[in-house]
C-alpha cells in the first residue's frame, strides 16, 4: 500500500507555470511507476504523464508534450509535474497515481491502483 498526497495547485494566468508535487508514504516509493492524470469538470479523467521507477523513461500525452515535465526524487519519495506555458484548457483537478505492478508505463487510468486526493489547477485567460 502507498499513500499519495498532491500539492502545488492554484490559480495562474495563461502562459504561466506551476509545479505540482506528490509525496508518497508507505512501501518503498522507488518500486512504483508513477503517473499524473487530470480531470476537468464534466470530462473523463485523462492521462498526463508517467515516469519509470528509475526515471530513465517518461511518456506524455500529446496535449502536454513540450510544456510539461514529469520527474521524481526517490530519496524524497516525491514525484513532480512541472507545467509551463499553461493554457485555460489545462484547468482541471490533477491526480498522481501508481500501479501496484507494471513493466511498462501505463496510459490507462484503470491500470493504476493508488490515487491521491487531487489538487486543483485553474488557468485564467
Amino acid at each position: 500500500q502507498v499513500q499519495l498526497v498532491e500539492s502545488g495547485g492554484g490559480l495562474v494566468q495563461a502562459g504561466g507555470s506551476l509545479r505540482l508535487s506528490c509525496a508518497a508514504s508507505g512501501r518503498t516509493f522507488s518500486r512504483y511507476i508513477m503517473g499524473w492524470f487530470r480531470q476537468a469538470p464534466g470530462k473523463e479523467r485523462e492521462f498526463v504523464a508517467a515516469i519509470s521507477r528509475s526515471a530513465d523513461s517518461t511518456v506524455y500525452a500529446d496535449s502536454v508534450k513540450g510544456r510539461f515535465t514529469i520527474s521524481r526524487d526517490n530519496a524524497k519519495n516525491t514525484v513532480y509535474l512541472q507545467m509551463n506555458s499553461l493554457k485555460p484548457d489545462d484547468t482541471a483537478v490533477y491526480y498522481c497515481a501508481a500501479p501496484k505492478w507494471s513493466t511498462l508505463l501505463p496510459l490507462n487510468k484503470n491500470e493504476y491502483d493508488y490515487w491521491g486526493q487531487g489538487t486543483q489547477v485553474t488557468v485564467s485567460s
